[in-house]
């Protein structure tokens, strides 16, 4: 059995949490033990919002595990309805309280027999979903949830809006750059006369789900979250979907033309082509980035791109399309939808990776010595190690992905971001040589040993300085070079000897 000490996607708990608290007066129970009960704390430090409504946990302790937890349970839940008046409280186990095996929906039966707002469970295999896969099928239970409770009591409207409408599915609490994406949509949307009829989850209330059937077709930014919601709206009520991430120049255009086809298929006549082509030209700097010489100084140097499935396939694109660099390898940690990932990057990098293990992907990293690397906050940390720059494109994210100033990574201001974003984590090793020349700051004393744990190299002091010497954004190169050498060698100890004999076997 091996132990994961990293972890890219949360356990399926996390994701029913982050749907939960993104609709508004919607409150969530925790059936956890002490040790799961840090949502609260993660979300107030991590999402820059005023006002939220915290997650309740109903502890699973000593005396539950020796009498049952059903009473503990109804009575939280009752008690909550009636301090917090909510318009649904759902109820997740965690994985460690899943092990009791208990009749949580007979919990929430009973409890729904006393409380004025709905309860429901959320119906998640906490042993065989992550995060993002549980966000997903919670969402999609809550919409059918209160969709079908309309056709019961006859609520449903039957009519679209006067004007296109779109619903845009996904945007969550805990998501990377989402209420900046939201924002950008939003205006994008609005320049194209497409009226936004409901956002889901976040901010939405429950009440105005039964009007998403109203919308004229639904926008699914991230595959991640919102497919299966967008699969049952158009399974039941023949809802056209557009799941194209509109990132980067090509797939924002691509995107907006399949909106279009999808309007025009319902009986309107829009060409949004005048607009693909201002927004190009002139308010997208990408376009025009990606011709001068500062991006053309980039043509061609390396570049590792690792992330979830969404942000991963818009970056490798955008790299290998846009701005002519090469991409020697391209990976995910969604491996169940690793067929889609395969699909969409093949034909623009050299490698594809599929793997949850952030030992693999740092070795594949430390393989291929890109000039760059773009993935999750993970990969940056590998990135320092390696002295290699990253630039964060992907969860898990760190408090410095959450900012204040608006950052969007989709549609024609995102085109900006990313432009920038790819520019400065390039430049970013010739920046620490310069401050290392004019006494920026100190050239590190510590060098680690790699990126496998299973490394047992070390270097000798006078190796260690003669190292410091070389210029910061190429030490790593010959750092992992001299380490080949000595690896290949049997040599336990690196010395001046070793790098000066390594030095001569490649040349240099």
């Amino acid at each position: 059995m091996k132990l994961a000490y990293w972890m890219y996607a949360g356990p399926a708990h996390i994701g029913t949490l982050r749907i939960a608290s993104s609709f508004k007066n919607v409150h969530a129970i925790m059936h956890a033990p002490l040790g799961d009960d840090y949502f609260n704390v993660m979300r107030s430090m991590l999402e820059r919002e005023r006002d939220f409504t915290p997650v309740t946990a109903s502890i699973v302790d000593r005396n539950v595990l020796a009498r049952g937890s059903q009473e503990k349970v109804i009575d939280n839940i009752t008690r909550k309805d009636k301090e917090e008046n909510p318009d649904l409280i759902v109820l997740t186990p965690t994985c460690t309280s899943s092990i009791l095996q208990e009749d949580l929906e007979n919990f929430v039966t009973r409890a729904s027999m006393d409380t004025k707002g709905d309860v429901l469970l959320a119906d998640v295999n906490h042993y065989r979903y992550n995060e993002l896969q549980a966000a997903d099928r919670t969402l999609h239970q809550t919409v059918k949830f209160y969709l079908d409770k309309a056709k019961k009591k006859d609520e449903l409207p039957t009519d679209k809006t006067e004007i296109p409408s779109v619903n845009i599915i996904g945007i969550s609490t805990l998501g990377f750059h989402n209420q900046h994406d939201c924002t950008e949509l939003k205006r994008l949307m609005a320049e194209l006369g497409i009226a936004v009829n409901e956002v889901i989850p976040d901010g939405a209330s429950v009440h105005n789900l039964k009007n998403l059937p109203r919308a004229w077709f639904n926008l699914v930014p991230y595959r991640e979250l919102g497919m299966m919601t967008a699969e049952y709206l158009k399974s039941e009520f023949d809802m056209p979907y557009v799941d194209i991430t509109p990132m980067g120049v090509v797939e924002t255009a691509r995107c907006i033309r399949k909106i279009q086809q999808v309007i025009n298929a319902q009986g309107a006549e829009v060409d949004y082509e005048k607009y693909i082509n201002n927004q190009t030209l002139y308010v997208s700097q990408a376009a025009w980035f990606s011709r001068s010489i500062d991006c053309q100084n980039l043509t061609g140097k390396k570049a590792v791109v690792f992330g979830d499935n969404t942000h991963a396939v818009a970056m490798t694109k955008i790299l290998a399309r846009e701005m002519g660099i090469h991409v020697v390898l391209a990976g995910t940690y969604c491996k169940y939808d690793s067929d889609w990932f395969r699909e969409q990057v093949s034909e623009y990098c050299d490698e594809v990776l599929i793997s949850e293990d952030n030992a693999e992907i740092g070795d594949a990293i430390a393989r291929h010595e890109p000039s760059a690397i773009f993935g999750t906050q993970m990969e940056r940390h590998v990135g320092k190690r390696l002295d290699i720059p990253c630039g964060v494109i992907a969860a898990p994210i760190h408090i410095q992905n959450f900012p204040i100033g608006y950052k969007p990574f989709m549609g024609y201001e995102g085109t900006n971001q990313i432009a920038d974003l790819v520019y400065n984590s390039f430049t970013l090793g010739m920046e620490d040589h310069l401050l290392e020349i004019f006494g920026g700051h100190d050239t590190k004393e510590v060098i680690t040993k790699g990126i496998s744990a299973g490394s047992d190299l070390s270097w000798d002091k006078e190796a260690t300085g003669e190292l410091g010497k070389i210029p910061g954004f190429v030490r790593g190169k010959v750092k992992r070079n001299t380490e080949k050498f000595a690896r290949e060698r049997g040599f336990a100890v690196i010395t001046l000897e070793v790098m000066y004999a390594a030095k001569e076997s490649v040349g240099a």
